[in-house]
């Protein structure tokens, strides 16, 4: 069973991809100055389905 990832930008969610593929990305991003994560598909899916609540300081 292979597993699948999906990288994760503030703006972008990847298609889904093998875990070296991923890692490859999320430093290409890195060297960008782009943060980027590496979920699972499904919880790159969570992520598509909903929106993300980010906290707002006072």
């Amino acid at each position: 069973m292979s597993e699948k990832y999906v990288v994760r930008t503030d703006s972008v969610i990847s298609n889904p991809m093998s875990r070296d593929k991923a890692v490859k990305m999320v430093k290409q991003y890195d060297n960008q100055g782009i943060s980027a994560y590496i979920v699972s598909e499904d919880e790159g899916e969570r992520l598509k389905n909903s929106k993300f609540n980010t906290p707002k300081w006072d």
